[in-house]
């Protein structure tokens, strides 16, 4: 029970499993026992960059109790958010970019919170550090990272730390940012091979908003009608997710990569207060949102301060 695990948020994406298999890379480079695990499925965007730069997906746990005495956290830190059980372990690290919430702890530990477009970002500098070397293939898995994250050094998430870091790494990993970049997230985009029901918990959050319990879902697509074509079967599918699971909002966002732009189907309570905090109204069950590309920074925090 010695070993520490490394691990990103449920509904992982590239940031999530890249960042938990680089800092358990670093950590273990430092002498600690680290084993980078999943919380979930690897979505296409994800295997595209782990295959690229030849890793294999972390091992998948499901509850963390009786896995390990000790954990890190990355890129991620509200418990709803993270693996069952997490209260009964020690966390002893937390390196994360989001808002922090509904987080505490019974011991001191380090926790690194960076207002950056991508927790590789930050696990850069880190390794600078502590006089750490890069190497290529886990260079390519932070550039990867920085790339979903950053959609490309276009999201307003980004920082020009993202930016030099993404370039930095690009030139240790030995690939054009552009070309790899447009190829991942033309990957990620490719929906043809899921169902409806795996785009609502492929990169899906659980939010407290207020009194109210929400889910903020989000795929990316080079064509929203790929998923917004089939717009009856996903809102019989939200309503039945809201009502298993208690929900008072499920927000699913089909982002644009070619445009920059959004469209979300809001069910639940709170579904037309959440059109309204955007300025807009839901017209034939869509609420359109131009230029919204970042849920944690264009989405997030006005449904948080809309529904506080």
């Amino acid at each position: 029970m010695n070993k520490v695990l490394v691990f990103g948020h449920k509904n992982p994406d590239t940031d999530t499993i890249t960042s938990a298999i680089v800092y358990a890379y670093l950590k273990q480079q430092l002498g600690v026992e680290a084993e980078a695990v999943r919380l979930g499925e690897v979505n296409n965007e994800t295997k595209f960059a782990l295959e690229k730069f030849g890793f294999e997906a972390p091992r998948l746990i499901g509850s963390v109790a009786g896995e390990a005495a000790q954990v890190i956290l990355v890129d991620h830190n509200e418990f709803q958010q993270s693996a069952d059980g997490i209260e009964e372990v020690q966390i002893t690290e937390v390196i994360d970019h989001h808002r922090v919430a509904n987080f505490q702890t019974s011991d001191p530990l380090y926790y690194r919170a960076e207002p950056v477009g991508c927790t590789a970002t930050i696990l850069n500098k880190i390794f600078k550090e502590n006089g750490v070397e890069v190497p290529a293939n886990i260079a390519g898995l932070m550039l990867s990272a920085i790339v979903s994250d950053t959609l490309l050094f276009k999201s307003p998430t980004c920082t020009e730390q993202d930016v030099k870091a993404g370039e930095e790494l690009a030139k240790i990993a030995g690939v054009d940012v552009a070309e790899y970049g447009l190829a991942m997230l033309k990957a990620g985009a490719d929906l043809s091979d899921k169902s409806l029901e795996d785009l609502l918990s492929l990169d899906a959050k659980e939010f407290q908003f207020g009194e109210y319990k929400s889910v903020v879902a989000q795929v990316n697509a080079v064509d929203v009608n790929d998923v917004l074509g089939r717009q009856e079967e996903l809102e019989n599918l939200l309503n039945k997710n809201v009502a298993e699971n208690g929900l008072d909002l499920f927000f699913f966002v089909v982002t644009d990569i070619l445009n920059n732009d959004s469209t979300a189907v809001a069910i639940g309570q709170v579904a037309d207060a959440s059109a309204k905090a955007f300025g807009v109204e839901i017209v034939n069950g869509r609420i359109v949102l131009p230029g919204v590309v970042s849920r944690k920074k264009q989405i997030v925090p006005v449904l948080t301060d809309a529904l506080k």
